[in-house]
């Protein structure tokens, strides 16, 4: 253990706002929002997807426009303003708690996957907003399997939770929840 992994004195005040990764994380959930918003804007106004798609880049791989108005796998889908908000709402809930973990992590890898999973949450939370639907748009899909639509936010919040994970795995019990 490092001395960044040692818990504090008993009673010791943990930071709510801010912590020693907060800088590293604010960056790189930023990059991912912009990186996904980006993607979304430029497929959907600039190259005007839902007109010209969808596209075909590999024999397994589309790019197609789905309005995703569920959350992940289209669960739970929403075609009412009040589902609309409510799941806004629920983003920036889990947003702000993920955002106080983040500032009482212990390690880069916790802090990395943190990042990405807040990133992502801010990507598909701005969609919801804007849109009232998540833009979705990689497809895969080999013969007749077809996996999920997807966007790089759900990416992002996919490989946040492997780091997580790998992190509970690889430094011990409850090691991401440190």
């Amino acid at each position: 253990m490092t001395d960044a992994d040692q818990p504090g004195p008993a009673g010791a005040k943990q930071p709510l706002l801010w912590g020693r990764f907060s800088g590293f994380v604010l960056i790189i959930a930023l990059i991912g929002l912009v990186l996904d918003q980006g993607s979304k804007l430029w497929l959907v106004q600039g190259f005007d997807l839902q007109r010209n798609g969808p596209v075909e880049l590999l024999p397994v791989l589309d790019i197609v426009l789905v309005w995703n108005r569920g959350i992940s796998y289209g669960l739970f889908q929403q075609n009412s303003d009040l589902g609309r908000w409510l799941l806004a709402g629920l983003t920036v809930v889990v947003t702000i708690g993920l955002w106080v973990w983040s500032t009482r992590c212990a390690s880069r890898l916790v802090a990395l996957s943190l990042a990405l999973v807040i990133g992502g949450a801010l990507g598909n939370g701005v969609d919801r907003l804007f849109h009232g639907a998540v833009v979705d748009f990689v497809h895969f899909h080999v013969g007749t399997f077809s996996w999920y639509v997807f966007n790089l936010a759900d990416v992002w919040i996919v490989a946040g939770v492997i780091g997580l994970l790998y992190d509970s795995f690889t430094n011990g019990p409850n090691s991401a929840a440190k």
